[in-house]
């Protein structure tokens, strides 16, 4: 196995993806000769063509409106929305339309739509560049939402949902882009959708996190092994819908649970993740549910995000509470 960044990984998914099925297609803003803004899509145009990988112009609900469309002839779009900030302008083609259309249809038409998006913080982006609103599409019934935490699983679980007949909102961390590295199998592969994974083994108490949260409880997990508390990391990959049965049965291993978001408090997949819980396994748990996430405000400009970003330190400190509640 190589070892890659998460953006390699990513690009090489698209290559192979490509590669494979001539109705595959790739269009965006600047995703052709110049590969993207983070260049995920970079000398793909050159390698299969404008007719495969193209720009568009600057509107989102332009690109959601092609997309749609494309589907219907059979064709596998993978559209991009430059930063996930800007879903707005095409959430009626996502939530009013694509994830409709099984339903609407009587399961007689698909959408295999992937919509491929940047989020999160820690790079000093501009306004409305790091937002994480994960929390809004996995709202929308019909539409899976993706968001992969490192190299093998990003290149996995985008095979995985290009090949999917669904609409697949796929969130790429942009943190991790090129700060994270990792063994990265060769060759095609998937990554099963709808599963967790168990990022570290643990059985003192389970920190449940997704997408750039994990590398931040992987840190946590490291730092409380130090001090004799043996946490287990769990990876949920896929936001929505969510693996119960994993996430249960490392809570009736711990009887301790953590959640960690990156995204705000109010109306997260954290808190879907606790009510699941305190639904379905309250009588495994031992303490209250701890929780970490960011404030409920507006993503702070560039000079207050380190300040209102979640830390591998807050991990600590809440994980240790939960540990230690009599």
């Amino acid at each position: 196995m190589a070892n890659k960044t998460y953006i390699a990984a990513i690009q090489e998914a698209l290559d192979l993806a490509l590669a494979k099925d001539d109705n595959t297609l790739i269009f965006g803003e600047d995703v052709g000769e110049n590969g993207g803004v983070f260049r995920a899509t970079d000398g793909l145009q050159a390698k299969f063509g404008e007719d495969r990988v193209f720009n568009t112009p600057l509107a989102e609900s332009g690109i959601g409106g092609l997309a749609m469309g494309l589907a219907t002839q059979n064709y596998r779009p993978i559209m991009e929305i430059q930063f996930f900030g800007f879903v707005f302008e095409v959430m009626d083609s996502i939530a009013g339309q694509m994830a409709r259309t099984r339903y609407r249809f009587n399961n007689t038409r698909n959408m295999p739509i992937v919509v491929r998006s940047p989020y999160g913080g820690g790079t000093k982006t501009p306004e409305m560049h790091a937002d994480n609103l994960e929390g809004l599409v996995a709202q929308v019934p019909g539409i899976r939402v993706v968001m992969p935490a490192n190299p093998a699983d990003a290149k996995g679980l985008l095979l995985s949902s290009i090949e999917s007949n669904d609409p697949v909102v796929f969130l790429e961390n942009l943190h991790l882009y090129r700060s994270l590295k990792g063994e990265v199998p060769e060759g095609y592969y998937t990554t099963p959708l709808d599963q967790a994974a168990i990022a570290r083994q643990g059985d003192d108490i389970s920190i449940i996190a997704y997408g750039g949260s994990v590398p931040v409880a992987l840190k946590a997990a490291d730092e409380l092994a130090k001090q004799g508390i043996n946490a287990e990391v769990v990876d949920l990959r896929t936001v929505s819908p969510i693996d119960i049965k994993t996430i249960g049965e490392s809570v009736q291993k711990t009887g301790r649970v953590l959640v960690v978001q990156e995204a705000q408090r109010m109306a997260g997949i954290g808190a879907t993740v606790m009510a699941e819980i305190s639904e379905r396994f309250i009588l495994s748990l031992k303490a209250p549910i701890g929780r970490i996430a960011a404030p409920d405000s507006i993503y702070p400009f560039a000079q207050a995000e380190n300040d209102w970003m979640i830390k591998a330190d807050d991990v600590v400190e809440k994980a240790k509470e939960v540990v230690n509640y009599d």
